[in-house]
């Protein structure tokens, strides 16, 4: 089954650059991505399920600061995601994740959420933090527990009442839209009938995304980004001690675990969720992870003689709003606000990297961008290996630096849309 991954653009195409105007454009005096680090992303209820977003961020933390060759004691934020509640000490989440990463306790932590963009406004917030001189260094993550979501009730505290006993599975309820009144794959499908995302141009997307992670993985591009995860125990100077635990018999999980060989004649089996294109196969995969990285200053970067080379920039960051029902095409207006602020175009940027939320979804952002597939999520996206809500913003402005450097290319975007009808777009320089 051979299906064009680059279509000849649609004369009728929708104009999303009218929702740029509204957009919120940063850019940064001084903000260098030192080095970063993730979990890998394990499936729904696998290897990480009993493990907590705190610890999983406590681990992308630490090793994201010992790849950076830093002190804690010279990083002055942190900067913690999370959008899904996942565990009883949730609400100290950022604060625990600093301290057990080694910060000294006089120095802040906070936490934010937008939703599916909230890693990549973890980085902007550190950037903004050193371009202003607050900080040297600030430590941003995301980490998020899918497995873990809860079954909840938020009516019941005042007792049952005969028959009014309500608990609902958060994970499956918080992607229903209750302002726009649609689940989220039902906005991805508003987009295949907008760009013309045919069922079988999902599946060929899906089918690329799975092939590509998978040659990544094989070559080790994926390795490079993960911290593999074992039992371990957290500890710090005036703190309880924190434990990391696998299930039994299991040593180490290093590598991503939905990233498998996926031909497009099995996607083409699957049954559509949302009574059109979008499928289990073509969306992107329920996992568990977090991602960190370490952002300073250019004097602080150039100082870490014992680390790494620093992998460049962060540039600027931009925040646009669209229709709830059409929230997937959010990183389009990000990033044509973001381009023209910088006197930049498309064919300016060598690499994309843009969270696969939904196979349609994603090509519909490719095709409205007019960027080619090959500088297109080249090692694949979460369609292959998952996205963990607040996780992904970092993970995909880790990816897209690392890729740059490997390739010796000089500038990327990494952006996602957002439940809602948001989206934001980070743009950065290699070193």
């Amino acid at each position: 089954m051979n299906v064009a991954l680059d279509p000849a653009p649609m004369a009728d195409a929708p104009d999303w650059s009218r929702y740029a105007e509204g957009a919120i454009v940063e850019t940064f005096a001084d903000a260098r991505l030192v080095a970063g680090a993730r979990t890998p992303f394990v499936d729904y209820n696998g290897a990480l399920a009993l493990v907590s977003p705190t610890d999983l961020g406590i681990h992308a933390a630490r090793a994201a600061i010992a790849r950076a060759g830093i002190d804690p004691a010279r990083i002055g934020v942190t900067i913690a995601g999370n959008c899904t509640q996942a565990s009883f000490d949730s609400l100290f989440f950022a604060r625990h994740i600093g301290l057990y990463a080694g910060m000294p306790d006089d120095r802040p932590a906070h936490g934010v959420q937008r939703l599916c963009t909230t890693g990549f406004e973890a980085i902007a917030q550190g950037a903004r933090a050193t371009s202003a001189g607050q900080v040297e260094a600030a430590l941003c993550v995301g980490t998020e527990s899918m497995s873990r979501a809860p079954v909840a009730s938020y009516t019941s505290r005042g007792g049952f009442g005969l028959g009014q006993v309500e608990f609902k599975d958060f994970l499956w309820e918080a992607l229903f839209d209750t302002g726009c009144g649609l689940p989220m794959g039902s906005t991805a499908e508003n987009l295949s009938r907008l760009h013309k995302v045919s069922r079988e141009e999902t599946d060929a997307y899906a089918a690329e995304s799975f092939a590509r992670a998978l040659a990544a993985q094989q070559a080790g591009r994926l390795a490079e980004e993960i911290a593999p995860v074992t039992e371990q125990v957290f500890e710090g100077k005036g703190l309880k001690p924190r434990r990391l635990a696998l299930p039994r018999k299991l040593a180490e999980v290093a590598a991503d675990t939905h990233v498998r060989p996926t031909p497009i004649e099995a996607l083409a089996k699957l049954k559509p969720v949302f009574g059109g294109v979008q499928t289990g196969g073509n969306s992107s995969a329920i996992v568990d992870g977090a991602a960190a990285v370490v952002v300073t200053t250019g004097a602080v970067a150039a100082s870490l003689g014992g680390g790494a080379a620093p992998l460049g920039r962060v540039v600027a960051a931009c925040a646009a709003g669209v229709p709830a029902e059409v929230m997937g095409i959010g990183p389009v207006p990000a990033t044509i606000a973001l381009l023209r602020r910088l006197g930049l175009g498309i064919g300016d940027i060598d690499l994309f990297e843009i969270n696969e939320a939904f196979g349609a979804q994603a090509e519909a952002v490719r095709r409205a961008l007019g960027v080619e597939h090959a500088r297109f999520n080249v090692n694949g996206g979460a369609i292959a290996f998952g996205h963990p809500l607040a996780a992904t913003g970092v993970r995909c402005v880790l990816s897209v630096m690392m890729e740059l450097r490997r390739r010796g290319l000089k500038r990327g975007i990494a952006g996602a849309c957002a439940g809602g009808g948001q989206g934001m777009a980070v743009l950065v320089e290699a070193a």
